[in-house]
């Protein structure tokens, strides 16, 4: 198989804006101020965990705790409004002390850097490889914790993949039809595949790797592999691939389908 090929020809299929609508992506796309958007994708990515109509409805559910405006609500009033506007709030792994915990370190951030933006490239360093340590210093910064918060936005520095975070970095960097582009001062060659089970199992069956456990280290890997074919958008078919495996090739030509169809998962998975 043609690798690079079989990737465009998934990426012309599927990396389309109207198959987002089944990702925490399409409630983004819902705001015109970039200040909102770069809020809400933050609330969203990290939210973006379990059953689909769960993750949208606990998105919402905030959203709307925060008047619907979270840029708006997280600038324009005090810290302690925070802890009370998510009181009862509960998602799964996900409390209102732990989302509390994130709102008041994004809250710091936009006040004292202007944007999420301008904290996240405040941590770059003209040497980063990739945005891993990046990562580890903006959410060091937004938990109070070099560990950052243990399910809601881990740091790779503990060896986690941090998919959701991954996932945002890729919404805010990236622009196409899917992604949005809101950032500046993060190249999108740093990038790195937003890597769950999912995916791993997507990256396995096209030989990207043969590694079982969706880490940082697998995440590397796997990025590597896109790199070689797309070396300034490592992370150019994710979305395309995810929604591949999701639909199992449905509108796809006739060989993709068939690769779709090995993407089910095995017996002991």
């Amino acid at each position: 198989m043609d690798l690079r090929g079989f990737l465009e020809d998934c990426y012309a299929c599927y990396n389309r804006r109207e198959f987002i609508g089944t990702d925490p992506l399409a409630i983004v796309h819902e705001y015109d101020d970039r200040r909102e958007q770069e809020v809400v994708g933050l609330i969203a990515a990290s939210l973006a965990y379990g059953n689909v109509a769960a993750i949208m409805g606990s998105v919402r559910d905030v959203l709307a705790r925060l008047d619907g405006h979270p840029h708006q609500f997280l600038t324009a009033r005090a810290e302690r409004d925070i802890a009370g506007a998510l009181s009862g709030f509960r998602y799964r792994f996900t409390g209102a002390e732990e989302l509390t915990v994130l709102l008041r370190g994004m809250r710091r951030m936009l006040m004292q850097r202007g944007s999420l933006n301008a904290g996240f490239v405040a941590h770059q360093s003209a040497g980063d490889r990739n945005v891993a340590d990046a990562l580890g210093g903006f959410v060091e910064e937004l938990t109070g914790s070099p560990v950052g918060l243990p399910h809601l936005a881990p740091s790779p520095r503990r060896g986690s993949a941090c998919k959701r975070l991954m996932l945002f970095l890729r919404w805010m960097v990236r622009k196409d039809e899917v992604d949005l582009g809101l950032w500046h001062g993060v190249s999108p060659a740093l990038l790195l595949v937003p890597l769950d089970v999912h995916m791993l199992r997507v990256c396995r069956a096209l030989g990207l790797t043969r590694r079982r456990n969706a880490s940082l280290r697998v995440a590397l890997e796997v990025t590597e592999a896109f790199g070689r074919i797309c070396p300034d958008d490592p992370v150019r078919y994710d979305f395309a691939l995810t929604r591949l495996s999701m639909l199992r090739g449905e509108g796809a030509p006739d060989y993709v389908r068939q690769v779709a169809e090995s993407l089910r998962p095995g017996p002991t998975e």
